[in-house]
């Protein structure tokens, strides 16, 4: 979509380029992803860069949505940048300290693998420079300069151990080229685009995997990427090719490894690499063991103990990545015991959000190209869940779950992740939540133009996906597979057992801070004091209208005797109704109920 150009860099300019580095790593997202050679060949750069540039995306439209209700009924709205002087946002509009305040946090608390961790720094270092500058609505060229310097410096002071010919050095050059310009934001923009262009190009002459795959870095080239957006955006044109992808016709086999690559690290950063001494900056040409385990997590801790933890993880593994600073932190490290790292960080401070990735590649250096790619199969199911205990039992019955913590939804490219590891040509997608369905119907979309047939089945609830999944038959027509699956979830009336976190109004009456509310299909229709009494009128109303079957999902927060207490009231008041319990872990509601 056409935008007016941006002068200055407010925040609608931050919110323009967001959007539009959101739409460019969408187009280049498989391209990023192909050329994924360094420091492992996992194929997921592209993905990671877009996923974190999504998380940031969003956080500036929350800050923008904010501005806007605050204000009241939108009038003109926003006004773009004059071309005679500032005049960017309206006065009710966020400032540019709160726009790019949002972008380093929603990258940093979104950031996928090697290249989303550094380019969340990135992103931080830019934002840190502009909010000194919070005095002013805006910036200009000036100020964009030093944000790319700090963006640059705080990039590399992130990694252990810094190598050449990576995300890094296009940064640099970067920074280089936008303080040599002079003039305005457009200046030093098309400026560090161009610089950044040119390292990216000379990124195979500094590592020798690169040369050999005759491919150039691809963190680098998603970095160019972006910054391509950054002069869209004060130019209202597409700057044109990032850089050749490609350095030399022939392009030789690679081993596949773990997940990311391209992403500024030593030559110890992956499994298909051995660690290097501190300082070195060497390519990587080791055979070593490779580390078995991806471990990602955000902490909560002050700087002294995050100094100890870089210390302790350093020791640990290799592919070392600690972005953050004002007592919250992204952590990213390869190990082989993954459970040190964790404890490690609970040492540190309170770890959470924690994701943990088996490479699952101990023969991809001896089987190289050699290896025949696995055929994929007949259908899958996709599924979003709300909590561990849940994601074991849909991956028991064959599903591929995504899980989804409180507080945390998964964005459309995790979706899209998700149905490209089914490795399937159908998939049958399971949202399981009624504000999920629009970002399940965008991964669907996209999977599709990759040649995967999706149904979407509009599941609002784990259960309703509980019920589809128990009469999922993959040897039936694929048609028939998904009414079958549909009938069985909207036959499945849900409920959920919450904590109101702060007083509000709701169909049931207005409800305090801590009261515990039963919402059926999505309403609140009890407002009580006790989990139990709460649950068992809820299920009292859900079965006077009939079922057979009662599944109760119980998380952790909830007491252990709420589930026997309900059965018990199934079984003397309810003649030929089963029940089934589930462990659901944390997943937010204290209990879900579902009865068909």
């Amino acid at each position: 979509m056409a935008h007016v150009p941006q002068r200055f860099f407010d925040a609608l300019a931050v919110r323009t380029w967001c959007g539009l580095s959101l739409s460019a790593l969408g187009r280049a997202r498989e391209e990023i992803d192909a050329i994924n050679v360094y420091p492992v060949a996992d194929g997921d750069t592209g993905t990671n860069l877009y996923l974190t540039v999504e998380s940031a995306a969003a956080a500036v439209e929350a800050v923008f949505a904010g501005h806007e209700l605050d204000a009241g009924p939108p009038g003109a709205g926003p006004s773009a940048a004059r071309a005679d002087g500032p005049s960017p946002v309206e006065a009710d509009g966020p400032s540019l300290a709160e726009a790019v305040g949002a972008m380093a946090h929603g990258a940093l608390i979104g950031a996928r693998g090697n290249s989303g961790t550094i380019l969340a720094q990135l992103l931080r270092g830019m934002a840190q420079v502009l909010t000194e500058r919070s005095d002013s609505a805006h910036t200009d060229g000036a100020g964009l300069r030093l944000a790319l310097r700090n963006a640059a410096e705080s990039a590399r002071q992130a990694v252990a151990h810094p190598v050449e010919g990576t995300v890094l050095t296009v940064a640099s050059a970067a920074a280089d080229a936008g303080e040599a310009a002079e003039g305005d934001c457009a200046e030093v923009a098309r400026a560090a685009y161009e610089g950044a262009r040119a390292a990216l190009a000379a990124t195979p002459g500094q590592l020798s995997v690169l040369e050999r795959a005759g491919v150039v870095d691809a963190g680098g080239h998603g970095l160019v990427t972006v910054l391509g957006a950054l002069v869209e955006t004060f130019t209202g044109r597409t700057p044109g090719p990032s850089a050749p992808v490609t350095v030399h016709a022939r392009v030789e086999p690679h081993p596949e490894g773990g997940p990311d690559a391209g992403a500024g690290l030593t030559p110890g950063d992956g499994p298909h690499a051995h660690p290097a001494p501190a300082g070195e900056c060497g390519p990587a040409n080791g055979d070593h063991d490779d580390p078995a385990f991806e471990v990602i997590y955000l902490l909560e801790a002050d700087d002294a103990a995050v100094a100890r933890l870089r210390q302790r993880l350093d020791a640990l593994g290799d592919s070392l990545v600690v972005v953050g600073g004002d007592g919250l932190w992204n952590v990213h490290v390869h190990v082989d015991d993954a459970g040190a790292a964790v404890e490690a960080g609970v040492e540190a401070g309170r770890p959470y959000r924690i994701r943990i990735t088996h490479f699952g590649h101990a023969d991809a250096r001896a089987a190289g190209a050699e290896r025949a790619p696995r055929e994929p199969r007949r259908r899958a199911v996709v599924a979003v869940v709300p909590g561990e205990g849940l994601a074991g039992l849909y991956a028991e019955a064959g599903a591929t779950a995504v899980l989804a913590r409180p507080g945390e939804p998964p964005a459309s490219g995790e979706l899209v992740q998700a149905v490209r590891r089914a490795h399937a040509r159908e998939v049958v997608l399971l949202p399981n939540d009624a504000e999920l369905r629009h970002t399940a119907a965008a991964a669907a979309e996209q999977a599709r133009t990759e040649g995967v047939r999706v149904a979407l089945i509009p599941t609002r609830s784990a259960v309703q996906g509980i019920a589809a999944l128990a009469v999922h038959e993959p040897g039936r027509r694929f048609d028939e597979d998904v009414v079958a699956m549909t009938s069985a979830a909207g036959a499945t009336r849900y409920a959920e057992v919450v904590v109101a976190e702060h007083q509000s109004w709701t169909t049931a009456g207005i409800c305090q801070a801590g009261d515990v509310l039963g919402l059926i299909d999505g309403d609140v229709a009890v407002i009580g004091a006790d989990v139990t009494e709460v649950a068992a009128t809820v299920l009292d109303r859900m079965l006077s209208a009939g079922g057979e079957l009662v599944t109760l999902v119980l998380g952790d927060e909830a007491p252990g005797t709420v589930t026997e207490h309900l059965e018990a009231r199934v079984r003397e008041a309810y003649l030929a109704v089963d029940t089934v319990v589930h462990r659901g872990g944390r997943q937010g509601a204290l209990l879900l109920v579902g009865v068909e």
